[in-house]
């Protein structure tokens, strides 16, 4: 292993600089030879191929003065510790407070021991960030240095460097974050998504990567809509811990918590199974047959939500009273489900875009997209602008990779919907589409009857 002197700056003067090598002279160090920084014996081509690295025994004074330079004030947030956490204060169902429990769980554990990746994933509001804080919090108390910045904040402090004002060089602040002790990044994916943003973060974390530096990471994305690079490194289950919490947003109120306020289902509280009405007199054997088999479906997915369910039929025929049956069924027991009219759903998001928005769009599209349960009522209604279907696609071919429980219900066949939608529809593993073949509760033409399409799934427990 070779030692290096690592560079002097042209404007030194000798007499800086001879103080300099006095002191190396001064050191004693079997690794370095008193110069402080070696080079690792590795082959080229490997990344840390030609690059300097501190001495083991100035890696504590090294940290020492990181610490101090950057981020070790938390302001409004030095206060949030793991004991003023409220780990079951707003969570509603019993997987959501499980999700919270195993987070606090392993963050004391990793306050214990930092060592390895935390990658912890949650909605808005669900306790990432007082959780994270609370890591560097502890770190700050028994004086282990640590760096706690929100993703967007670290890209503005690089980019701060470049201002002839500025009193530290790039290098030096890029250093500081790559090298880090302890590094906390809060929010990451909600940076402006430059390709030079892209390119720092991936430097920064591919560093810390194959130096196993300890590091937490809080997203609200999925592993899946991160740069692929970065994905890569974080699906290292050797080194990387991902937790996932499922607890709505705590600064809702709480008789509404895990209710999307983009929900139409107060509307629809008299839609229950026990109001949903057969006409057995009205229909004949085979419409009736057809709506007992919709109506034992709805309830069957109602216990126990999974996958998908999609009703199709004329305007009037029961789609949406089943639907919003499934919802409420939910929802008197505690479980968040979001009832929302597709044509309303683009109204929602759409206004998310003027400035007198109190939600962000990200959040709104966030909402929809992650619902433990999410009902789609008439898919097919809505203006279909490139835009509208582009954000009902990402919201759709999400939920299907993700395997999060959906109902939908439309009034067109499925080879009038979005090709790309379709194929989501038409996969028999998720999916069970039945159309009601019957007639308008209010009068008009009858469906025409058609055999159920029903995943490989449907006869399992649901």
């Amino acid at each position: 292993m070779g030692q290096i002197l690592p560079p002097i700056d042209n404007a030194t003067s000798n007499e800086k600089r001879a103080s300099s090598l006095e002191t190396v002279r001064g050191e004693a160090c079997d690794i370095c030879g008193g110069l402080g920084w070696i080079s690792a014996d590795v082959p080229v081509g490997h990344p840390l191929f030609g690059k300097l690295a501190p001495c083991p025994h100035r890696r504590a004074e090294l940290d020492r003065s990181t610490a101090q330079r950057v981020w070790t004030d938390l302001g409004p947030l030095r206060s949030l510790t793991l004991e003023n956490f409220q780990p079951e204060g707003h969570a509603v169902t019993v997987e959501q407070r499980a999700s919270l429990r195993n987070a606090v769980d392993c963050v004391q554990r990793f306050i214990d021991e930092p060592r390895g990746w935390l990658y912890i994933r949650g909605g808005y509001g669900c306790g990432k960030t007082h959780l994270v804080a609370a890591i560097a919090n502890a770190c700050l108390a028994r004086g282990t240095p640590v760096m706690f910045v929100n993703v967007p904040d670290l890209l503005d402090y690089l980019r701060a460097a470049y201002s002839p004002a500025s009193d530290e060089t790039y290098d030096q602040r890029f250093n500081d974050v790559r090298d880090a002790p302890i590094l906390i990044l809060d929010d990451l994916g909600t940076q402006n998504a430059t390709p030079w943003a892209e390119e720092k973060l991936y430097q920064i974390l591919n560093t810390r990567y194959i130096a196993k530096r300890p590091t937490v990471i809080t997203t609200n994305l999925d592993l899946d809509d991160l740069d692929p690079r970065l994905r890569s490194r974080l699906s290292d289950l050797d080194l990387v811990r991902k937790l996932s919490i499922l607890a709505p947003d705590f600064r809702r109120n709480p008789i509404e918590q895990g209710q999307s306020s983009m929900s139409s289902l107060a509307l629809y509280h008299d839609k229950t199974f026990e109001t949903f009405e057969t006409h057995p007199a009205e229909l004949s054997r085979e419409e009736f047959a057809s709506l007992k088999e919709a109506l034992r479906l709805a309830k069957s997915f109602a216990q126990h939500p999974q996958d998908w369910l999609m009703f199709l039929g004329g305007y009037g025929v029961g789609k949406t009273h089943l639907a919003a049956a499934i919802a409420n069924y939910q929802a008197e027991r505690g479980y968040p489900a979001m009832f929302v009219v597709v044509p309303d759903l683009l109204d929602h998001l759409r206004a998310a875009f003027s400035p007198d928005a109190r939600t962000s769009f990200d959040q709104r599209f966030e909402e929809v997209r992650t619902a433990s349960l999410l009902i789609l009522d008439d898919l097919g209604t809505e203006s279909a602008t490139p835009w509208a279907r582009e954000k009902l696609y990402q919201i759709i071919n999400h939920r299907y990779v993700a395997r999060l429980p959906t109902v939908i219900t439309s009034s067109l066949p499925t080879d009038d919907l979005d090709p790309r939608m379709r194929t989501r529809i038409l996969d028999q593993t998720r999916c069970i589409v039945f159309p009601l073949g019957v007639p308008s509760y209010r009068g008009g033409p009858v469906s025409k009857p058609a055999t159920p399409i029903k995943s490989r799934s449907s006869t399992r427990r649901r």
